[in-house]
Parts: C-alpha cells; sequence; structure tokens
C-alpha cells in the first residue's frame, strides 16, 4: 500500500487556505483590537476567544454533517466551497467596511459572520485527508497536510513583511492589500482542490483495497471472532473502554499543548512590543522561522514516528517545545538567538501536530472520521477559548513576562497525561529511506 503524494498534497489546499485566513486572524486582530478600537489585554483576549466558542459546537457540527452528506462532489467538498466563498466575501468586508467605520458593534458582528463560515468548513476539510488516506498511511499523510498548512502561514508572514507597512498611528495602518493577497490564496487553494480532487472516485478506489479500516473497526473483527453474541453486539456499537480512555487523556493532552502554544502566537505580536521593544512588525520574523522549522520537519518527523511511534515522537516534541519556552522567557532583550528557540519551538509542535490527529482517527470508525474531527477541534478550541482570556488577564495584570512560564507549565501538564495514552500509536516496519517508510502495510 503506497502513498500517494501527488493527490495528498492536492488535498492539503484545503488547510493551506485555513492556516493562511487563521496566521492573519491570530496575528492581525488583536492589534486592530487594541489600536483601532482601544481594547485592554483582558477584552481583547475575550473576543480573540469568540472562534473558539464558536468552534466548539460548530465543527462537531459540521463535521457530523458532512460524514451524512451524500452530494454528487462528495461528502466534504460541498461544505469546502460554500464556506470558503462566505470566508472571502465577509473578510473584505470586515476590513474594508466594519474597521474603516470605527465601530466597535460592527466590527464584532462582522467577526461573529466570518468565524461562522470558517467554522462550515474547517471540519470536513480536515476530515478530507483520511477519508482519501489509507488507514496505514495517515502520520505520512498528515505530516503532508501540516506542510501544506504551514506553506500557507509562511504566505501570510512573507505578505506581512512585504505588504503591511504600520502607519506612525498603529490604528492608520492600511490593511487592504495585505487582506486583498489572502483572499487571493483561499481562493486559489481551494478552486485547485476543487479541480484536481474527484473525493466520490478516490473513496471508492480506497474502499476496495480495504485500506479505510481503523483500530475499533479491527478491534470489532477480533472480539466477534471470540465473544459471544451480546458482547459483539455490544462492542460493535461503543468504543471498547480501554481504547475510550486513551482517547480521553489525549484529547486532555490536545487541551493543555494548545493552550501553551496558543497563547504565544496570540499575544506574542504585542509581547516583542512591551518587552522587546520591537516594532513594525518585527515579530513576524521569529514567527517566520518558527514556521519555517516546521515545515521543513514535517517529513522527518513522520519518517521518525515510523520508527519510535506516533506517542513517543508527541512527547519528544512537547519536551522540546517546553525547553525553547523556558529559554526565550528568560531573555530581557531581543536577540537573534532567540530565533533558534523559535525554530525549535516550530519542530516541536511539527511533532505534535503530525501525530496527534491520526491518533484520534486510529482509535474510531472510518464513517465516524468527521464526528471524531470535530471532537478533536473541540479540545482544541477549548483550550482557545480559555488561554486567550486567562493569559491576557495575566499579561494585563501582573506582567507581560509571565506569557512564557505560562506555555511552559501547560507543555508540562499535556507531557504528563499523554504518558497515560496507550492505544493510537503505530510504529511500521522500516525501509532503506525516508520515501518507502511512507509506502507500508501496517
Amino acid at each position: 500500500m503506497k502513498l500517494n503524494y501527488k493527490r495528498t498534497v492536492f488535498i492539503g489546499f484545503a488547510f493551506l487556505s485555513i492556516c493562511a485566513f487563521w496566521q492573519f486572524y491570530d496575528n492581525e486582530i488583536p492589534k486592530i483590537l487594541k489600536y483601532s478600537f482601544g481594547l485592554g489585554e483582558t477584552a481583547t483576549g475575550i473576543v480573540m476567544a469568540l472562534d473558539n466558542v464558536f468552534a466548539l459546537f460548530l465543527l462537531p457540527l459540521f463535521g457530523n454533517l458532512s460524514d451524512h452528506t451524500d452530494s454528487k462532489i462528495g461528502k466534504r467538498m460541498p461544505y469546502i466551497l460554500v464556506g470558503t466563498a462566505l470566508s472571502v466575501v465577509l473578510l473584505y468586508a470586515l476590513i474594508a467596511v466594519a474597521r474603516k467605520s470605527g465601530n466597535l458593534l460592527l466590527f464584532m458582528f462582522g467577526l461573529l459572520f466570518i468565524l461562522f463560515a470558517m467554522g462550515i468548513y474547517r471540519s470536513p476539510a480536515v476530515s478530507l485527508m483520511p477519508d482519501l488516506t489509507p488507514a496505514p498511511l495517515r502520520s505520512a499523510g498528515n505530516a503532508i497536510i501540516n506542510l501544506m498548512g504551514t506553506v500557507g502561514g509562511i504566505f501570510v508572514l512573507v505578505m506581512t513583511k512585504v505588504l503591511l507597512k504600520e502607519a506612525e498611528d498603529p490604528a492608520g495602518t492600511d490593511y487592504m492589500p495585505f487582506v486583498i493577497s489572502i483572499i487571493i490564496c483561499m481562493v486559489l487553494s481551494v478552486g485547485i482542490l476543487f479541480f484536481t480532487i474527484n473525493e466520490k472516485k478516490i473513496r471508492k478506489e480506497i474502499e476496495a483495497e480495504g485500506g479505510l479500516k481503523s483500530l475499533g473497526e479491527k478491534f470489532e473483527e477480533k472480539t466477534s471472532e471470540d465473544a459471544e453474541d451480546a458482547v459483539r453486539e455490544e462492542t460493535k456499537s461503543k468504543m471498547p473502554s480501554e481504547v475510550k480512555m486513551s482517547l480521553i487523556f489525549l484529547l486532555v493532552s490536545v487541551f493543555f499543548w494548545y493552550t501553551a502554544y496558543n497563547a504565544v502566537t496570540t499575544a506574542f505580536s504585542r509581547f516583542v512590543g512591551v518587552v522587546w521593544n520591537l516594532h513594525n512588525n518585527d515579530y513576524a520574523t521569529c514567527l517566520l522561522v518558527a514556521t519555517i522549522a516546521a515545515t521543513l520537519s514535517y517529513l522527518p518527523i513522520a519518517y521518525v514516528s515510523g520508527k519510535i511511534g506516533r506517542k513517543k515522537t508527541i512527547l519528544c516534541g512537547i519536551t522540546l517545545m517546553a525547553a525553547s519556552f523556558v529559554i526565550t522567557g528568560m531573555y530581557q532583550h531581543f536577540s537573534g538567538s532567540i530565533n533558534i528557540f523559535f525554530a525549535l519551538v516550530g519542530i516541536g509542535w511539527a511533532a505534535i501536530n503530525v501525530n496527534s490527529y491520526p491518533m484520534v482517527v486510529e482509535m474510531c470508525k472510518a464513517g465516524e472520521i468527521g464526528k471524531y474531527t470535530g471532537t478533536y477541534y473541540t479540545f482544541s478550541m477549548a483550550a482557545q477559548v480559555f488561554t486567550p482570556v486567562f493569559s491576557g488577564y495575566l499579561l494585563e495584570h501582573i506582567s507581560y513576562k509571565t506569557l512564557f512560564p505560562y506555555a511552559f507549565i501547560f507543555s508540562a501538564l499535556a507531557f504528563l497525561t499523554m504518558l497515560m495514552v496507550r492505544h493510537g500509536d503505530t510504529r511500521p516496519d522500516m525501509k532503506g529511506n525516508i520515501l518507502e517508510n511512507f509506502d507500508v502495510d501496517e
């Protein structure tokens, strides 16, 4: 069984468009709220948590709806197309009309509408990869999907440096050229996806090869051979208790590491100005270094995951990220060496992202991928509801220097809960080179 790299790259364009939007949203919306509308850190944190409040119910809802959708263009594609179309129109209106109006209420309504639009297609877009990738190859597939996502992030960070020139009064910064570049990126990405991926045809091909069976379904088959009829029926309708416990610990870990990482990414554009006295969007350089490091590490991390397993790779990633947070927090002034630790943060985050979502999918049934994708994102979004508000309160009422210790503490908690995960791992036999490693049967 071989991973289709070309097809996986095309599937990844959906995630590229999503990551391009969120890179802009996380970096620039807090600055707009602060400088254009005068919101404090706690209030900004509350607003930044709104997207995640929406996601708590929108992602499971649309993930589950897409599981049960059967259209001419597939299960996921209708949601991706509609969500993208609404998002780009609303993004333009948000910056061109709502921000320029100076009316906070209008801007907030614009935010709410665009967050709803993004919620329509996030779970379906992410579910597309496991839908169209054989189960043993999903870590490798997820590496490519995340690589495509970081390409979207890199694009936005580069455009930040090229097109976004901060005015002397930050409230007067012209965002339109920058935002138009993001809209073009999103539209082109989803257009490429639509014209290259025939969702229904590909799924039938993979089903014919028997490549979509997950851990839950394999467990059911094994149970049905050895257990009584009543036990069989119960197992078929419910996730095995030991697998469920692992899933719970994994989802709690997801909550903790997103709490740590999102605190840094949300507040960093303001942290550099307050603590390190960096201005004119110089924060983008550090984030660009982290994103490039993540991009370069996705495929090697997929190789390492195949050798030592998903769980150990995640634990190594958490350790790398936590150590980097501690060291970065010790700097009193900006230094070029800080970029080294941001590169390590990027590598650690890549190690987590390549493996965590496939572990969740491995524990569910093929017909419930959208549902469990939504559950995965419910926990990640719950963290991102909590962390902007809590960390924002600490930044405003104690000190901006609490940012990196805060991130370390929640990284450490993620490490402890991840130790308790016992299922969803995989360690296929190694091949002679990194490419062959992706072409394996479990």
